[in-house]
């Protein structure tokens, strides 16, 4: 849009300069037919060409000599009466000049004069024109003729500069509609930039918190079971299973907090395009299961926000581990669909199925945390699932489009 404006802003100005350049092409025109028509003497073609030089000078120099004292209406009816009268002088000694320079007459009256002075000069203009072409009227039909020539020119002249002054009126109400409807845009593109670092601040610290009740709820205090079990040991003869114990909380630890980094940010998006990763990820859960992962990408693909790519990154691997977990599924089918301004995933398998009603959160990501994820970004949520009949997980979410860091930055100033 911004192109289309700017190019029409371009013709405009290409417009009005051609406009201020017409009377003196209309003038030279005139002036080259009657030097290369008229067979008149020397005399008369220094005085020709003398009144055009004067004709050119008073159109260049007289609007910029106007004195701050004089009303602008008085000096603009000076400059059209001594054009109309230039008009004439150079009509009466050859014709060419009535139809081609004649033109700047019309069009300078509708230009600079209001109100009813606009017809007064059009129609000054056209029974000079006229004149040139039929004479001073001698007797009444030539009277008639010349008033009935004159009447029609004004007629048509004021018609056309209606017209035009009705189509340049729709043509800037339509270029103030466009600079109107673009701040209109650039406003809500500020805002739409403004609320994204806005709910990538409050993602941001939604996953600090998160992070912080898992290390609390299960880091510190398998830690805090560790250390009790360890101090407890040598006061005891047979200290092996404490020992035991401590390793167990150890090892539950160690693959808690591996958990827990896992799920700060999608290792398999640092080089890898979303697509991509998760054929990676569908391969390994293959692989590791031998169960066959059939993966569908729909729609056009295009690089989105990482926030978006992560959390569908996450439903993906969070969906296959319940599947391999608990579904016994047979096979699994995973879509990912690029559909205007949403994208969608779906993950479906063929096993055993539940009652999502009664399936309760047991921590870490799970349903809950994958709705959370979703729902954090404006996006939906849902499982369809019955027992013996499979399991669909599908999460939809806006197609955000990834914002170059700099962008990002002036977004956030």
């Amino acid at each position: 849009m911004a192109g289309a404006t700017g190019r029409l802003d371009r013709w405009e100005r290409r417009l009005q300069t051609q406009m201020r350049l017409a009377p003196y092409a209309l003038l030279a025109i005139s002036l080259g037919l009657y030097w290369l028509t008229e067979d008149a003497s020397w005399t008369d073609r220094l005085q020709v060409l003398g009144t055009s030089a004067l004709a050119a000078a008073w159109m260049r120099f007289f609007q910029a000599a106007k004195p701050s004292r004089v009303p602008d209406a008085a000096w603009q009816g000076v400059y059209i009466a001594g054009l109309v009268a230039l008009i004439a002088a150079l009509g009466a000694q050859a014709v060419w000049f009535a139809p081609f320079f004649g033109f700047t007459g019309y069009l300078h009256s509708w230009w600079f004069l209001k109100g009813p002075w606009k017809f007064a000069g059009v129609t000054a203009t056209a029974a000079v024109s006229v004149a040139a072409y039929t004479g001073i009227p001698a007797d009444t039909a030539e009277a008639l003729t010349f008033v009935l020539f004159t009447v029609a020119i004004t007629g048509l002249v004021v018609m056309f500069s209606f017209v035009g002054d009705v189509t340049t009126e729709r043509s800037a109400e339509r270029k103030r509609t466009v600079e109107r409807l673009e701040a209109a845009l650039a406003e809500n593109a500020g805002l739409h930039a403004q609320l994204l670092v806005q709910a990538r601040e409050a993602g941001i610290l939604d996953e600090r918190q998160r992070i912080a009740a898992d290390i609390h709820d299960t880091l510190a205090q398998g830690l805090a079971g560790i250390i009790a079990q360890l101090q407890a040991a040598p006061d005891e003869p047979d200290w092996r299973p404490r020992v035991d114990k401590a390793l167990r909380l150890a090892r539950a630890n160690l693959a808690e907090a591996r958990r827990t980094v896992h799920a700060v940010g999608p290792a398999q998006l640092e080089a890898a395009s979303l697509p991509e990763a998760l054929e990676s990820v569908s391969d390994q859960w293959s692989d590791l299961h031998g169960i066959p992962v059939a993966l569908h990408v729909t729609g056009t693909f295009r690089p989105m926000d990482p926030d978006v790519e992560g959390t569908l990154l996450r439903v993906a691997q969070e969906s296959l581990a319940n599947a391999g977990k608990y579904a016994d599924a047979s096979r699994v089918g995973v879509t990912l669909s690029y559909i205007d301004d949403v994208v969608a995933l779906d993950v479906l398998d063929d096993g055993r199925g539940f009652d999502p009603a009664r399936a309760a959160d047991g921590g870490g990501f799970g349903l809950g945390g994958m709705r959370r994820r979703v729902e954090r970004l404006g996006g939906t949520f849902a499982v369809e699932s019955a027992p013996g009949e499979g399991t669909a997980v599908s999460a939809t979410v806006p197609a955000l489009d990834r914002i170059p860091a700099g962008d990002t930055e002036e977004a956030r100033a």
